[in-house]
């Protein structure tokens, strides 16, 4: 220290000053500096995002304990899976064949749909009596199935599926005959040339080689069997005359989505076998006897089930079974669903997971209401209450059952969105999404088993 008493800073040795050799640093300490300003990394302000070892961390907890969980499961009930248990019920069960019976019916509302359109398209009907029939064949889409499910009670399941598939064909019905009469309306514009050999869409595709010489269809061209019933099977609620079409089927593509389709569809069985069930019927007691804290404890634990079966669901139809379809039948747009896992808000969320709907919902009901004067929320409203009608038809009528509470879940997504665009944003909002998937729909399943116990058995002991 005494070597710098009479100098706050070292004599600069300049000795050899010449240009070309070194010199000597004044503050021979700054090679050795370790501290400069930085943010600690979980600061939002340090620009640090590369968290994969955390995410890491946290799929390795989630299987451990899910396999604590499924261990003590199989310890607990023994092994309660059994693959071939839904075939089985099926063919030993003569009134599930009245689903597959009803599914095969659903044809007669379709060619009755035809044959208006075909009436319509040479004029031998007029406008208003073709939307007379629409109607009703219509009416009679949504009430035919119902009234069937309730006078021969099929097993819930099938019957399910089975109005799933009238639902499916009602929107298809819909669409078909309002884009027919958007035709009409413009039939002495499209009659005048045949447009040929036009490139709609780029030659290589993310589904294939899309091909770029087409013909283009035009009404009433397109009034044939072969036209609708590839609507019918294609996978799409939105019908067009000309879809995008790939030129061949990827058979190793095809193989891996039918392998992917068989696997997912046992391991759904099997995880709400030996998973599910017991779950819920350990949940019955509580619920008849109003213990709150149970009755929440038994909801948080059939949370986790009940997300990640929904998961593989999502997982298997709208990527492995939609696949499938449009693989078979070469169509070209494969967009079934965006990046919902990210969504923000409850109606980005709705948007994004279950694109056909969404894009039904915008073009036959969103849309037309804003072009007739009513505001985006009150046609917001409506495309709510669209849902939450079918969501309850798929689910009461089965169970032969109206307690409305897939109605009341629907419907509370309003207000809740509303809060959660208003307050919560970014990450918040995600979280949001994210706590009503995983929360609304194992309580809404509790309420539905709870009431059937109690309507077809009396009690749950």
């Amino acid at each position: 220290c005494s070597d710098y008493s009479d100098s706050p800073l070292p004599i600069i040795n300049n000795k050899d000053n010449s240009e070309g050799e070194s010199r000597e640093s004044p503050y021979p300490w700054l090679n050795k500096v370790c501290h400069r300003p930085t943010d600690s990394l979980f600061s939002s302000s340090s620009g640090f995002n590369n968290y994969r070892g955390l995410l890491n961390l946290c799929i390795v907890l989630l299987v451990l304990s899910n396999a604590r969980v499924a261990l003590e499961n199989i310890i607990k009930y023994g092994i309660l899976i059994d693959p071939l248990s839904a075939g089985s019920v099926f063919f030993k069960d003569p009134y599930n064949w009245p689903s597959v019976l009803l599914i095969l019916t659903a044809n007669v509302f379709v060619l009755f749909t035809f044959a208006v359109e075909l009436g319509l398209s040479n004029c031998r009907i007029s406008e208003d009596f073709g939307r007379m029939c629409h109607t009703i064949n219509l009416l009679a889409v949504i009430v035919f199935p119902a009234t069937v499910v309730l006078i021969v009670h099929p097993i819930p399941f099938f019957s399910s599926a089975a109005l799933g598939i009238y639902a499916i064909t009602f929107l298809k019905l819909v669409s078909y005959i309002a884009t027919n009469q958007w035709c009409r309306a413009n039939i002495a514009a499209s009659r005048r040339q045949r447009v040929r050999s036009m490139s709609l869409y780029p030659k290589d595709g993310a589904n294939g080689v899309v091909s770029s010489s087409i013909v283009l269809t035009q009404y009433p061209d397109n009034l044939t069997l072969s036209d609708l019933y590839y609507f019918m099977l294609a996978p799409t609620l939105c019908y067009e005359l000309n879809f995008p079409r790939s030129a061949r089927i990827r058979k190793r593509f095809l193989l891996k989505r039918i392998a992917e389709m068989i696997f997912l569809f046992q391991l759904i069985i099997g995880l709400c076998q030996q998973w599910m069930i017991p779950t819920v019927n350990n949940s019955m007691k509580p619920f008849q006897d109003m213990e709150l804290q149970v009755i929440v404890a038994r909801a948080l634990k059939l949370a986790v089930p009940n997300h990640l079966i929904w998961l593989m669901f999502f997982y298997w139809f709208f990527h492995s079974c939609l696949n499938v379809i449009a693989e078979l039948l070469r169509f070209g747009d494969r967009e079934f669903y965006r990046d919902w896992w990210n969504a923000e808000s409850v109606t980005e969320f709705w948007s994004n997971w279950n694109v056909p709907v969404h894009k039904w919902a915008s073009r036959h009901l969103y849309k037309p209401m804003l072009t007739r004067g009513y505001t985006k929320m009150q046609a917001s409203i409506v495309v709510f209450f669209a849902s939450a009608f079918f969501h309850e038809y798929l689910v009461s009528v089965p169970l032969r059952m109206f307690r409305l509470w897939a109605f009341s879940g629907m419907l509370a997504q309003i207000p809740y969105a509303i809060f959660v665009a208003k307050y919560l944003h970014g990450k918040y909002g995600n979280m949001a999404v994210w706590i009503s998937l995983i929360i609304g729909q194992p309580t809404a399943i509790l309420m539905y088993v709870h009431d059937y116990y109690i309507l077809h058995y009396g009690s749950v002991s």
